[in-house]
């Protein structure tokens, strides 16, 4: 049932045009992307007002790590990266140009596109802290983090800069939703794979529904951050799920030693779900957009905090 309300809110928002245009900032940790580009052509034609802050160069993995690898200019010096393409990925910026700025890039100079040489927080708050109060006047109505190009899904999402971004903002009280594409939506020679169109598409028709839904309150209830996952196999018309983080885990990540060389290795679960874990994102993923709802930070819910606060008990006064 809740799959079905879920897929017509999105299906009867996408018919119409969002009741009223949310400003944006866009955010994601791989940098100038097909998939990024994409989605701000998306939002722009969907009437939105966006802005563009991500890192320089590809960071995945980095999770919520606050690092500058460049103070003043870009430099190689930390960033090993930056020596592959003399500069910021595809072209964004060079090497000598500020360590945070506007693109330089042909095609992408008109005032909305700007990258940070650090990890991806340091972007989104460039974004919050810098960028949004310049064109808004305040902070953004969402903010959205991604498409990643990889799904971010179980319990790998704590590695993620994608879901880093998005817990940023949502400590912030600001409604963030992190976005993950399957990896068969890379396209770094021309910004223009065909996928990246479609979850784009389908990601402003999410915005839609959302809109359409909120009433005169925020976009998401307070204290909620959507995680977002296309599947692997998208069309215009893939429907939406509800999905939950849950205990089910496509694969997991280890740490390898294969002939002295260090690295981490990926594990692909084998087993089947069971029967508690059927709407787990792993599972819904596969043939749907799978949504999820997260909290942010590590706060636990009540009842585990009144059993903490028992067991503490004989502690008092020591």
């Amino acid at each position: 049932m809740k799959k079905t309300v879920l897929a017509m809110a999105v299906a009867g928002a996408a018919m119409a045009s969002p009741a009223w245009a949310l400003n944006v900032l866009i955010s994601n940790d791989d940098g100038l992307t097909s998939n990024v580009k994409a989605l701000y052509d998306g939002l722009k034609g969907a009437g939105h007002n966006v802005v563009v802050s991500v890192p320089c160069s590809p960071q995945s993995g980095r999770s919520a790590g606050i690092v500058m690898y460049s103070s003043t200019t870009i430099n190689a010096d930390n960033d090993a990266q930056i020596t592959k393409e003399n500069g910021c990925h595809n072209g964004a910026a060079p090497i000598g140009a500020p360590a945070a700025g506007a693109f330089t890039k042909d095609g992408y100079t008109g005032g909305d596109w700007h990258y940070v040489h650090g990890t991806p927080v340091m972007a989104t708050l460039y974004g919050l802290d810098i960028l949004a109060k310049q064109r808004f006047g305040g902070v953004p109505d969402v903010v959205l983090s991604g498409p990643n190009e990889g799904q971010n899904i179980g319990s790998l999402i704590v590695n993620s800069g994608t879901i880093g971004n998005v817990q940023m903002a949502a400590i912030r009280g600001i409604p963030a939703i992190a976005l993950s594409a399957d990896s068969n939506t890379v396209d770094d020679s021309q910004l223009a794979n065909p996928n990246s169109k479609i979850v784009a598409g389908l990601t402003v028709k999410l915005l839609a529904s959302l809109v359409a839904q909120k009433g005169s309150g925020p976009l998401l209830a307070k204290g909620v951050a959507l995680n977002v996952n296309f599947p692997k196999a998208i069309a215009g018309d893939t429907g939406f799920a509800f999905s939950r983080v849950g205990t089910y885990n496509a694969y997991e990540l280890g740490f390898r030693v294969a002939n002295g060389v260090y690295s981490m290795g990926a594990v692909v679960n084998t087993a089947k779900p069971n029967a508690t874990q059927t709407e787990d994102e792993s599972v819904i993923v596969a043939s749907k957009v799978a949504v999820s709802a997260m909290q942010f930070g590590y706060e636990h819910r009540p009842a585990a905090q009144e059993w903490l606060r028992l067991r503490l008990q004989t502690l008092k006064g020591q």
